[in-house]
């Protein structure tokens, strides 16, 4: 299995620090040339390796760390992404009328033409993302959602390599939508209880 990131801001450096940590390859792109971050991969890790976008959508698990707005711009990058697995990491806010009441990962699954779409990695802030989510014993969660109940049994188990305890809360648009952003309130008193349950 191969994998990828998409975005080089706050969730993909605190991603590709997850990787590193533990001595996963994944291939990190940009819209921009990957020399431009060539030494900002190099200094996170050996494991980290910068790759032109059309190099690294070949991988078969995709993250999408990505602003909400710029994943047209990556879907753009395959006519068809049938056989790849896309982890949307993004968050939107607020949500804009324009997504028809659908989860904003729903909206981006319509771009990702044939792909299978992952909901996940989105609701710990990026600082928390990038620290060890093996915490006093415990192993921090994250939350999977997809309308494609094959693809998240694969991503459940590169978070449990990243240390991570995956949780899966069903569909998009039922469990799932409990991860999506509603304006600037939602959420963290609910899953700072979930995480400490977990502990």
């Amino acid at each position: 299995m191969s994998y990828a990131i998409i975005g080089f801001g706050k969730i993909g450096h605190a991603l590709a620090k997850a990787f590193a940590r533990n001595g996963i390859e994944v291939s990190m792109a940009t819209t921009r040339d990957p020399e431009s971050f060539a030494a900002d991969a190099a200094a996170i890790g050996p494991t980290i390796i910068p790759k032109t976008l059309a190099e690294a959508i070949k991988s078969d698990i995709i993250f999408l760390a990505v602003r909400f707005e710029s994943h047209p711009d990556v879907a753009k990058a395959l006519s068809s992404w049938e056989g790849k697995t896309i982890i949307d990491a993004t968050n939107l806010f607020p949500v804009p009328e324009e997504l028809d009441g659908l989860p904003s990962s729903a909206f981006v699954a319509k771009a990702f033409t044939g792909a299978k779409l992952v909901k996940g990695f989105n609701h710990l802030i990026a600082a928390t993302l990038a620290t060890d989510p093996i915490v006093e014993g415990g192993h921090r969660v994250v939350f999977l959602s997809s309308d494609d109940e094959d693809a998240i049994a694969p991503v459940a188990a590169l978070a449990r390599q990243l240390g991570f305890a995956p949780v899966k809360l069903g569909k998009l648009n039922e469990g799932g939508a409990l991860v999506h952003a509603r304006g600037r309130t939602w959420g963290q008193p609910i899953f700072q209880d979930l995480f400490k349950k977990e502990q």
